[in-house]
């Protein structure tokens, strides 16, 4: 009989799972071209279609929990992770010490985040943001919070509109059409550099078929929380910039002439 302690270990060590698993895909798209190409192929593809995804099993197998007897859906969940990690552009899966080097899209792909009290800007690279966004655990509605706040002014933007919208039909979806939605919707936000955290969508994806509505719930509420603390960000920052406009104003007048 499986105790509850056994069962909470097991559940607290799933995440790090996920966590090896998405590492070996990604060092399989920085180093072995072939394999990045096999596991691309598979995009929006069944597990059956083998003509597709018959390079994948070899890529995939080893590494899901139970081999051949993992479930159907959580194959699937694991097949579509390692197709949409290998569909990144090119330069995603660049060592992180040679990111600034990396001229697909140009050098010095930044963010610019204002500092703590100090009036400064802080240049945030893409590796920087996704290290960032891994460490905090972000769910794909945060991901896409973080494409509004961040887009604005960069050649490519991601609208509130838009974003609530691609969110809100994900949500809406059965197990088969989030797999068919996803790679649109996870394809945009890499487009705009917004990092995904693949083993947190790859376990939201496993659970999708028993978990949709508290899954979704998480997502909406990531999404809406971060627009709105990014606005009340900005808010203050206006304020300060006001206060410190009028104080200076009130100096300049007090200046003997």
């Amino acid at each position: 009989m499986t105790t509850q302690t056994e069962s909470g270990d097991r559940s607290a060590a799933r995440p790090t799972l996920h966590q090896k698993y998405v590492q070996r895909i990604e060092d399989l798209c920085r180093t072995d071209p072939g394999a990045r190409t096999a596991l691309r192929k598979g995009l929006r593809r069944g597990l059956d279609d083998v003509a597709r995804t018959g390079g994948m099993h070899r890529l995939i197998t080893p590494w899901m929990p139970r081999g051949p007897e993992t479930a159907e859906n959580e194959q699937r969940a694991y097949f579509t992770i390692a197709a949409l990690i290998a569909a990144q552009p090119r330069y995603s899966f660049a060592a992180p010490e040679s990111q600034d080097a990396v001229g697909e899209k140009g050098d010095g792909v930044s963010a610019p985040a204002p500092a703590a009290d100090t009036g400064t800007t802080t240049v945030v690279t893409p590796a920087e943001q996704a290290a960032t966004h891994r460490r905090s655990g972000g769910s794909l509605g945060s991901a896409f919070a973080h494409a509004v706040v961040q887009s604005p002014g960069r050649e490519r933007e991601m609208r509130l509109s838009t974003a609530e919208s691609r969110l809100n039909l994900l949500t809406r979806q059965s197990v088969n059409g989030l797999h068919r939605h996803l790679p649109s919707s996870v394809g945009y936000l890499r487009d705009l550099d917004v990092p995904v955290d693949w083993a947190r969508l790859l376990g939201d994806l496993i659970g999708w078929q028993t978990r949709s509505g508290r899954i979704s719930r998480r997502w909406l509420q990531d999404f809406y929380w971060l627009c709105a603390q990014a606005d009340r960000d900005n808010s203050a920052g206006a304020d300060r910039q006001e206060a410190a406009a009028e104080e200076a104003a009130e100096g300049a007048a007090a200046t003997p002439q």
